[in-house]
């Protein structure tokens, strides 16, 4: 049961953070939301801060695991596979993209920047040209970027045309599909 209040208090907080802002967002507004008390929402999280990381956690989780299981080989499945991941996390990513500061948890700025590097090595190597590392993070940056711009839209027609649109940046032949 306890886990179950605690899911639901994660829903109706990221539903609000994605909506307003986490700044904008008070646990009286997610208490109120959920009809339990304050007191009851600060059982399961201390703090607004302490809510907030029980959110973004699982992604960082996910791209931790995603990067260190990649191994260098097929860029396109790896595009693929990446895309994927940053849909499922679309709505922390937006809640990140809405208030900068939510970078500061879990210190996700120097993270996702050690991530990136790390999957752009994959991609094409540990020996890049200016060009390639320029091309490779406009490729991972941008499918990210599609992931909360286009949000509304169904995987499926999203999906492809940014995946194709990263190995184009990349400069990797397109295949048939």
């Amino acid at each position: 049961m306890s886990s179950d209040t605690k899911a639901r208090i994660q829903a109706v907080a990221r539903e609000l953070f994605v909506r307003q802002g986490v700044r904008n967002t008070s646990l009286r507004q997610i208490s109120d939301r959920l009809g339990i008390t304050k007191p009851a929402l600060y059982y399961h999280f201390a703090s607004r801060d302490e809510l907030v990381r029980s959110i973004v956690q699982p992604m960082v989780e996910d791209i931790e695991r995603f990067v260190a299981q990649q191994a260098p080989g097929d860029a396109r499945r790896l595009l693929d596979d990446y895309f994927e991941l940053m849909w499922r996390h679309r709505e922390v990513i937006v809640m990140m993209v809405r208030e900068l500061s939510t970078l500061g948890y879990l210190d996700l700025g120097a993270r996702m920047f050690d991530w990136r590097r790390q999957l752009i090595i994959l991609l094409l190597g540990p020996e890049l040209t200016q060009e390639q590392h320029i091309r490779a993070t406009v490729a991972l940056g941008g499918m990210s970027d599609c992931t909360v711009e286009y949000a509304h839209l169904p995987l499926d027609v999203v999906k492809p045309l940014a995946v194709a649109a990263a190995a184009d940046a990349l400069g990797l032949a397109r295949t048939a599909t």
